[in-house]
């Protein structure tokens, strides 16, 4: 799931959760607190996931840096970056 599949969904929640937060009417004062919390639980769930989660692992890959672990680049960006193998090399079941 990406990250804008992500925003739409918590939005249309939001978006729906609001007229039970914001509504007014015969047995709203029940209804309101179930809508209030909602709408703070998806606002600050999307918060968390989109801004604080990319923020602690640049932290922790700082850390990691400055404890002394030596950089290594992930298996992906090695083979990508090999310029003794081409990056779409056949399969083993490729045509014969």
């Amino acid at each position: 799931m990406s990250i804008s599949e992500l925003s739409r969904t918590t939005f249309a929640a939001l978006f729906g959760a609001m007229p039970i937060a914001f509504g007014q009417g015969a047995g709203s004062g029940l209804r309101q607190p179930l809508g209030v919390a909602i709408v703070g639980g998806l606002l600050i769930s999307q918060w968390l996931t989109l801004y604080t989660t990319p923020v602690i692992y640049l932290y922790l890959e700082r850390l990691a840096r400055w404890v002394g672990r030596p950089y290594r680049p992930s298996r992906v960006q090695e083979a990508l970056s090999d310029p003794r193998r081409p990056a779409l090399a056949e399969s083993r079941h490729g045509a014969e």
